[in-house]
């Protein structure tokens, strides 16, 4: 079926982009596509504009047959694999996207151009398949208030879904990048959202923020298989950083940490 043919006939089309490497937390964001609207769509393309390493990219886990059938078992309706050509006609040309700060916190300084690289490959999808509903995992939360910033701000036609985060048995934060773990360090990679946890059950014995913050960093640098690279408090609407904990009104922690040489991500909110 061509995507023409679905957004002449389909009412709503729910659309959820991947780099592939498809793992049971995609499969999560399917579902949810698939209980909100009357068709699925899932890409896979692996985005080289927002990969500050060429060897991050180079390296990234590719398996599309693999893909394609747990997508088939899951009962996509369809699959979009564009060319490069495809999303970038004539190569690609960086384009500027005002992303309204968001993009200059957390993940942003530790990878310069991220955000503006993710903008271009999720408003260029969004032209090609155009969706009524697009579903992103709340794993990136930092990505998903950008995208639902870019689409008010572009006003785009297309209503934003962040889908809960999806864990492994002891707590990882499902991940592509957990492939690259050697069992030991995805073994130790729990003690990251164990801590998240301990914190938000501690949340209200501190006053500032800088007293989690350090309880959070420390925690996880005990493990020898970890490194923290950052831990954030912040305003989950703004990403405004918060520093008295009396004065915050939807805090999310948001963490990336080192096991190895692979990055890890993963967030907890201090709100119900």
């Amino acid at each position: 079926m061509h995507l023409s043919s679905i957004q002449a006939t389909a009412s709503t089309v729910g659309f959820v982009p991947t780099m592939g490497a498809l793992h049971q937390g995609h499969i999560s964001l399917l579902n949810c596509a698939k209980k909100t609207t009357d068709f699925s769509v899932v890409s896979i393309f692996v985005n080289p504009t927002q990969f500050n390493d060429l060897e991050d990219y180079k390296k990234y886990p590719r398996d599309v047959e693999h893909d394609l059938q747990r997508l088939e078992a899951a009962g996509c309706h369809l699959v979009f694999l564009p060319s490069q050509d495809d999303i970038y006609p004539g190569g690609a040309v960086e384009k500027e996207y005002d992303l309204g700060g968001l993009d200059e916190v957390m993940e942003g300084p530790m990878r310069p151009g991220h955000f503006n690289g993710v903008a271009m490959v999720v408003h260029r999808l969004f032209q090609l398949v155009q969706p009524t509903d697009a579903f992103f995992g709340e794993k990136g939360f930092q990505q998903l208030a950008i995208i639902t910033y870019l689409v008010r701000s572009l006003q785009l036609n297309v209503t934003i879904h962040g889908c809960p985060i999806l864990r492994e048995v002891n707590g990882l934060a499902m991940s592509s990048r957990n492939e690259r773990l050697t069992p030991e360090q995805r073994a130790n990679a729990a003690t990251i959202y164990a801590t998240l946890q301990l914190a938000r059950e501690y949340w209200h014995n501190f006053t500032f923020t800088s007293e989690i913050k350090e309880f959070v960093v420390n925690k996880i640098n005990e493990n020898p298989y970890l490194e923290v690279e950052y831990f954030d408090l912040v305003e989950a609407r703004t990403l405004e950083e918060i520093e008295n904990i009396d004065e915050a009104d939807e805090p999310v922690g948001c963490v990336a940490a080192y096991a190895g040489n692979i990055r890890l991500i993963d967030n907890i909110r201090f709100y119900s």
